[in-house]
């Protein structure tokens, strides 16, 4: 590791490294001096930390603490509810539109021998048109603000005699928005896989179906996984829109306890909080799931690129013995 990281950039010397450790402590002192002056003294100077403002949070014996809390863990218990099956939904939707854009694509690139001629003419175009189709949905749905995507499923369903409760309504704005978005994730991992993977998958006589499913998918969301995690952060943070549909999530409790408490910065630095927390959660466990996904590669003895592919193709093989 040490000779690759010399290769890739030149190793600081003395001087360099002490530059840059006074350059940090500079930096470090002045923002906290900037902070002083700009947050922290004008906030005090209006009483901001004052425990009126800050007890009904932060202190047990304040006689709306737990009412407080009641609240907002019935805020955090929405948020969550909303968020695990805007995810859970979003992966399905988004895993099956990958595969079926991978599928119309080879699907337009084939001949069709052994069929009549306007047949094999009248598949490859219908192949074509729902690729085209299909496209166009991904890029309208992912270039349409998510914030309007859940406003038009709350307006737009009941116009047609479609009506759920608000909880659903935010799903199924999430789920379209982020399906899309996880759909071309994960394409474009497997698209970016070499493309030897699936001439080995044809010659062992995979059809393209058990090919993407078997060997291509599986490697993309391993691959991807880092971008997967940080839009499933971004599905987390999008259930705060869900006021606009009066659906009481997290933010949207936190604003009707600012109208009574009237301390919309404490609220809000808790709420901060909370997401933060839940966040890095996040964040931590991909790093995790990275990490044992990395260890059980390096554990075949075959290079990271190659033993995911390797071993899918024999456990393949295995399967169509079978």
């Amino acid at each position: 590791m040490s000779q690759q990281n010399t290769v890739l950039y030149d190793v600081p010397g003395p001087r360099q490294r002490r530059i840059t450790l006074i350059s940090s402590i500079v930096a470090t002192v002045v923002l906290l001096v900037g902070a002083y002056f700009l947050i922290y003294r004008p906030l005090d100077e209006k009483g901001q930390f004052s425990m009126e403002l800050w007890g009904p949070l932060v202190d047990p014996s304040n006689e709306n603490f737990s009412q407080v809390w009641d609240r907002l863990g019935l805020g955090l218990k929405n948020t969550l509810t909303a968020a695990a099956l805007a995810i859970v939904s979003s992966l399905v939707v988004g895993t099956l539109l990958a595969v079926l854009r991978i599928q119309l694509k080879s699907l337009a690139r084939r001949r069709f021998t052994g069929l009549a001629t306007p047949v094999s003419y009248l598949l490859r175009g219908l192949s074509t048109v729902l690729s085209a189709i299909t496209r166009v949905c991904v890029e309208v749905f992912r270039g349409l603000p998510v914030v309007i995507t859940i406003f038009f499923v709350a307006r737009g369903f009941p116009e047609f005699g479609v009506t759920f409760g608000s909880l659903w309504y935010l799903v199924i704005g999430l789920t379209i928005y982020n399906s899309v978005v996880i759909a071309e994730i994960l394409r474009s991992g497997m698209e970016g896989l070499p493309g030897g993977q699936g001439e080995a998958a044809a010659a062992i006589g995979l059809s393209p179906l058990q090919t993407t499913r078997m060997i291509l998918l599986p490697q993309a969301f391993r691959i991807m996984l880092p971008a997967l995690i940080s839009q499933l952060v971004v599905v987390l943070k999008d259930t705060s829109l869900g006021f606009i549909i009066s659906y009481e999530e997290t933010l949207s409790i936190g604003k009707q306890l600012i109208g009574v408490l009237d301390n919309p910065i404490q609220v809000y630095v808790v709420i901060a909080v909370i997401f933060i927390a839940i966040n890095y959660s996040l964040s931590k466990l991909a790093q995790y799931v990275q990490r044992r996904l990395s260890r059980g590669r390096k554990s075949k003895g075959l290079p990271a690129q190659q033993a995911p592919a390797t071993a899918l193709i024999s456990q393949a093989e295995g399967a169509g013995g079978n």
